[in-house]
């Protein structure tokens, strides 16, 4: 917001959208094909390079949205032209953006650019390890618990966890301990005595396990890929997906199929509510 004092001395919020004007040099007829149905829409330059990738179950109203926004100026007067790509629905829209993102890298997508190295919690012992993406089948694993973008990060978690419920900070990795001797969070009374077997290793693991539940990573609930169908106005749409990662269309397909967290974000609760209609293959 810009303000001035105006000749009788009030003072006088400007608001830049009422200062922008619409995005003349964009052809007509590219905004007159866009369809008010589900799909992804992508601004390109004048060599048709993506700038931005998006989606909506409405490509019209959304980009047009996108050209009534003052702050989005430096965008569209790159922008030479817009094309989409209508979908069966919002799943596969998402699922659609996120590939083509990750594929052309625009610049003015800040979200879903890079696949990231991952890092998980695993409790498949007693003690908590941090496992990496690389290493492990996220997908088909079991007792992961959170998703991280750093081993820093799930230590940090790691440390709240351990201090919110009372754990040994020997027993879950934070601090190196000697035998029989007390951890620092029991020398401040906040241990049960795992690191002094006052408490069993066993009888901790479960308490570790409670204290984690809520970010228990959920395994890839099929025996391999499925499709997701979903229909619009005509169009019938199959998204392939084998263990969080979108496969595209029937016909194409990853040759080593790799977790992927935005696949996941996307789909796991959809999949977990039964609202979406699926064939296993």
């Amino acid at each position: 917001m810009r303000t001035h004092v105006n000749s009788v001395g009030l003072l006088v919020v400007s608001d830049p959208a009422l200062n922008f004007s619409y995005p003349a040099h964009i052809p007509r007829d590219c905004i007159d094909a866009l369809p008010s149905l589900p799909g992804v829409y992508i601004f390109r330059d004048g060599a048709g390079t993506p700038l931005y990738i998006g989606k909506s179950v409405n490509i019209r109203t959304r980009v047009l949205s996108h050209m009534r926004t003052a702050g989005e100026m430096q965008m569209l007067v790159r922008t030479a032209r817009i094309d989409f790509e209508r979908t069966g629905g919002e799943i596969c829209a998402l699922l659609r953006e996120a590939e083509l993102v990750k594929l052309h890298q625009p610049v003015f997508n800040s979200r879903l650019r890079r696949q990231r190295e991952m890092c998980s919690i695993s409790m498949a012992g007693d003690t908590p390890q941090i496992v990496f993406a690389r290493e492990v089948d996220f997908a088909r694993t079991a007792h992961l618990f959170g998703l991280f973008a750093s081993r820093k990060a799930a230590l940090e978690i790691l440390r709240d966890v351990a201090q919110a419920r009372d754990l040994c900070t020997v027993a879950t990795g934070l601090e190196k301990g000697l035998p029989g001797r007390p951890c620092f969070a029991r020398q401040v009374g906040r241990c049960r005595g795992a690191c002094t077997g006052e408490e069993s290793a066993a009888d901790h693991a479960v308490r570790v396990r409670l204290a984690l539940e809520p970010l228990q990573v959920t395994p890839w609930p099929y025996a391999g890929a499925v499709a997701i169908v979903e229909e619009s106005d005509g169009l019938r749409q199959r998204a392939l997906v084998d263990g969080w990662c979108y496969l595209g269309a029937p016909g194409r397909g990853a040759a080593q199929p790799r977790f992927d967290i935005d696949v996941y974000n996307i789909l796991v609760r959809p999949l977990a509510s039964g609202v979406l209609r699926i064939e296993e293959l």
